[in-house]
This record gives structure tokens, sequence and C-alpha cells, in this order.
């Protein structure tokens, strides 16, 4: 398993602290991380609501548009601009799907703050995050994070919280990968005691203080607030 397609949502907690963990498994084993994405506005919109490219700005569609963009020129400006997202809302609880954000983060990574306009003036950007989006979805796929082996194998997951490291952090790729080489296991589920409740709440504190957007989970409502302790 040296190449792995990483689909992800950048306003989604969970793909971004999957992001974290495969980053320090790229950098212990030089496995080549391809940036893909998909949309939950999309997965999740509610019938009769506009398809968020529809909208003239639309929180993680547009970002993934300049990611679209950025990666034409190579992939590492597009690692560069998701780690940076992910770091302002997940990290930081800033707002990264605020124009205004979003170009002074293009200027943090050393990039034109132009490169805003220039992916949402380019309708072909839509169709590059469209075909992505539909990938995961032909696939049976219905969130982020969802991998891609060089195999064939998909998967989504792991779904992570404080992601591991080091050591552990290639204890849990071998468990992935592991897996993803036996294609009739479907399905491996870790039950959530309170304590782990308590855990995922904290760790959503930061995305609470940065979101503008109801979280939704295959058509069901979330109740992060509550979640986190906050109700």
């Amino acid at each position: 398993m040296s190449t792995i397609d990483f689909h992800f949502d950048p306003m989604c907690p969970f793909a971004y602290q999957t992001s974290v963990w495969i980053r320090d498994v790229r950098e212990q084993l030089g496995i080549t991380v391809n940036w893909r994405f998909f949309s939950l506005e999309e997965i999740n919109r509610v019938e009769g609501k506009k398809h968020p490219w529809e909208r003239e700005w639309s929180y993680g569609w547009s970002l993934m548009r300049i990611g679209a963009l950025l990666r034409r020129t190579d992939m590492e400006l597009l690692d560069r601009w998701y780690a940076a997202i992910g770091h302002e809302l997940h990290d930081l609880g800033g707002k990264p799907h605020d124009p205004a954000v979003a170009r002074r983060l293009l200027g943090e990574i050393g990039c034109d703050a132009g490169i805003l306009d220039a992916a949402l003036a380019d309708p072909s950007t839509h169709d590059e995050v469209r075909a992505e989006h539909q990938r995961v979805v032909d696939a049976s796929g219905y969130g982020v994070p969802t991998l891609f082996f060089d195999d064939g194998q998909c998967l989504f997951g792991p779904v992570l919280v404080d992601p591991p490291s080091g050591a552990d952090a290639l204890k849990l790729w071998d468990v992935v990968t592991g897996m993803a080489s036996l294609p009739h296991v479907y399905e491996l589920q870790r039950p959530k005691t309170p304590a782990d409740a308590e855990l995922i709440g904290r760790s959503l504190r930061p995305y609470l203080d940065g979101r503008d957007w109801v979280s939704i989970n295959r058509g069901e409502v979330v109740d992060v607030e509550r979640l986190a302790g906050r109700a």
C-alpha cells in the first residue's frame, strides 16, 4: 500500500483528525497521499435546497474549488491548503469558510490571494470537485474520510480524535491496510463509553466555535452542542 487517495471535506472535524494521522504515516513510511474531494453539503442536501455548485459561495465546496486550482500546479499546494484550513477551523476555532479568512490563509501558505477569485471564476473547478465526490458515491460511500488504496479497495475511516503518532500511527496503519487486504470484512466499530463521548466533545469545541452550519450525518441532524457539553 504505497499510495492512498484521501477524500475529505475541509469542514469535517473527523476527516481532519484522520488527515493528521495519515500525514504522520506519510512522514515515517514515505507513502504517497493524493488529496481528493467529497462534499458533505451535497450528500446531506435537503430536497429543494440549492446544490453547492449553484451558490455563489458555499462553505466547504468553495474551499475545495480553490484546492482544485492549487492542485493543478502541485499536489503539495493542496496539501498545504488543507492543512491550513484544518488548523484554522478544527484547532483554532476560526472561520476559513469566510472569504476574507480564506484569502489570508492563501497568503500564509505562500500563494496569491487572487487564486480565490480565479478558482470561483473557473467553472471547471466545479467539475473536478463534483467528479471526485461522485467517485465516493459510486463506491457506495457516504462521508469522510474515505480512503482508496492502490489495489482498488475503498474504506470509510478510520474515524479518530486525538490521532496517534509515531509507533502508534504505524500500528493503526497496519490495522487499516490489513482490513483493506480482506475485501469481505465490512465493518469494525468500537462502542463509545461516556468517557469517549467526553473526549469527542472536547475535540469538537474549536469546530463548534468556527462552524456556521448545522451538522448532519446520513440525513440526521447531529446535536454536537450537546455532545460537547454545551447544552
